[in-house]
């Protein structure tokens, strides 16, 4: 890599937003334009007009009330199928090309395809892509960084991390991350790995000193299908430093679970982690930097010990003061429950797991009865993307189906605002179950902080999927449709994430694993 390369810029600071309540309304609350960057002259572009089939997918959530996550928005009593137009950017034109349907004046490029594109040591782009993040860098450039979410066998994994010396961890193990870097108009410049040999990367975040945590989500051991290390952990990468990539090493003081995301607290220093695991279902952490070390860095997290600082557990307790057990039975947005948080006792999961170190009592699959005995603790399924914004942390909880995972309440999905100056924690958004599965949202995922106001979050759900705009009174609306399709079903969106100069809006659809950069007549919904 050239000089330039290595003396990269840092993330830029958070702009100013009118206050942590306006949660989604200084955060979404633009339409999603997209105008593509640059393109890759083998793959496509797609630029959308009216005049084609066209289809507006927007949703609004249920509740009563007010919710004061979402500004005081008058919240919905039932959950209309369809939203109108005018809440978004219009109708969703149908995409000749089959890859990305978008509102009128939006465009698309691929930017990296598995497969097709070309990484710099000659493999091919690897598959399977999860969270992302980007990060402004010398010249004008961005570089977007992009997990693969892979595993040993059983997993098929035609496009694997290739297992380059010096960034692979474990051999054995075909996940790991990718970085894109991109020229001023937003052109392909070249693509290469900056970490290799890890197990099941998920989501992750970003933090405040400008690099990337990638999240394993797996908690396999050394000798399972030929792994020669212990899996679950976190890795940082820094998008604008190669060298500083080399000789992979875990946050071991983070915990080794089944890490899915993690957002960060600049001013406290706390790091927010979530946990996508059933049987029981999965918990929310938080750790907590060591005494001195409350001004982390670049490459302080891996220099860390083992048991440096302090990993605990969410516990949520309802207005009479009473431990809420699972997430799942919070139905209204505005419901806020207070905080506390229980230290986990073996963070390194060596004999159990560190969820199973709580009390617990669930049925799994085949029906039989788990209890474990610990301190009471709050639960939910499927905790998912976290992000930081307005104050605050943003956290999603997918999905919860109690005939599969007995959780107490279903829903279709759960938006969270976690209130580190209050010890709160508030539902401020809920998608209803049992909706038709390609006019309602179904399995929210990934999210992220949108500096046109409130938030874009990634669907994976069982039937069409979208990316959706959240707004400040609290609706829904789809910016975008994967017309992809895998094994006869829409691929999941993944990793939405906005390039610093704010007009372009990245995602990926996991399958076959292709990255588009997104751009249009973005605008402020107030």
């Amino acid at each position: 890599m050239s000089d330039e390369e290595r003396t990269g810029g840092h993330l830029s600071p958070e702009p100013a937003r009118p206050g942590r309540r306006a949660v989604l309304g200084a955060a979404l609350a633009g339409g999603l334009g997209l105008a593509f960057a640059g393109s890759l002259e083998p793959l496509l572009t797609g630029r959308h007009q009216r005049g084609s089939a066209a289809h507006l997918a927007a949703f609004s959530e249920p509740g009563s009330g007010n919710t004061p996550g979402l500004a005081g928005a008058p919240a919905a009593p039932e959950t209309p199928a369809l939203g109108s137009a005018a809440e978004g950017y219009g109708a969703l034109i149908v995409d000749p090309s089959a890859r990305l349907s978008l509102p009128d004046g939006f465009s698309y490029t691929v930017i990296a395809e598995a497969g097709r594109t070309r990484l710099v040591d000659g493999s091919e782009t690897p598959g399977y892509q999860d969270g992302s993040a980007s990060f402004p860098a010398s010249g004008g450039r961005t570089v977007l960084i992009t997990n693969h979410e892979q595993s040993p066998s059983p997993m098929e994994v035609p496009h694997p991390v290739p297992p380059l010396r010096g960034l692979t961890y474990d051999p054995a193990c075909p996940g790991g991350v990718t970085t894109i870097v991109l020229d001023p108009d937003g052109h392909r410049e070249r693509e290469y790995v900056s970490l290799a040999g890890t197990d099941h990367n998920c989501a992750g975040g970003i933090t405040p000193w400008g690099t990337w945590l990638s999240c394993e989500e797996t908690e396999a051991r050394k000798g399972e299908q030929g792994r020669t290390q212990d899996h679950g952990y976190v890795f940082e990468i820094d998008p604008t430093r190669p060298d500083a990539n080399a000789d992979p090493q875990p946050i071991k003081c983070l915990g080794r679970f089944l890490h899915e995301a993690v957002a960060i607290d600049p001013q406290r220093g706390h790091l927010y982690l979530t946990e996508d695991a059933e049987w029981p279902n999965g918990l929310l952490y938080r750790w907590t930097p060591p005494l001195g070390r409350r001004k982390l860095g670049r490459g302080v997290l891996r220099r860390l010990g083992a048991s440096a600082g302090t990993l605990e557990a969410m516990r949520a307790h309802d207005a009479l003061g009473l431990p809420v057990s699972d997430l799942s039975v919070a139905t209204v947005p505005g419901t806020t429950y207070r905080l506390d948080w229980v230290a986990v006792p073996d963070r390194d999961a060596r004999q159990v797991s560190t969820r199973k170190q709580f009390a617990y009592l669930t049925v799994d699959a085949q029906n039989h009865l788990l209890t474990g005995g610990g301190p009471a603790i709050t639960r939910s399924r499927k905790l998912e993307g976290a992000w930081w914004g307005n104050g605050g942390v943003y956290i999603v909880s997918s999905f919860s189906k109690p005939e599969v995972d007995h959780s107490p309440q279903a829903h279709s999905g759960q938006v969270w605002f976690l209130d580190p100056s209050a010890q709160t924690l508030e539902l401020v958004l809920r998608f209803a179950p049992d909706q038709n599965k390609d006019t309602a949202v179904d399995g929210p995922d990934n999210i992220t902080v949108s500096p046109y106001g409130g938030l874009i979050i990634a669907e994976d759900g069982d039937g069409a999927n979208h990316l959706l705009a959240a707004t400040p009174l609290g609706t829904t609306f789809a910016i975008a449709r994967t017309e992809q399709t895998f094994k006869g079903g829409a691929p999941e969106f993944t990793g939405p994430n906005f390039s610093p100069d704010r007009r372009t809006l990245f995602a990926n659809v996991q399958e076959p694993g292709t990255t588009f950069a997104i751009r249009g007549p973005w605008r402020m919904h107030r």
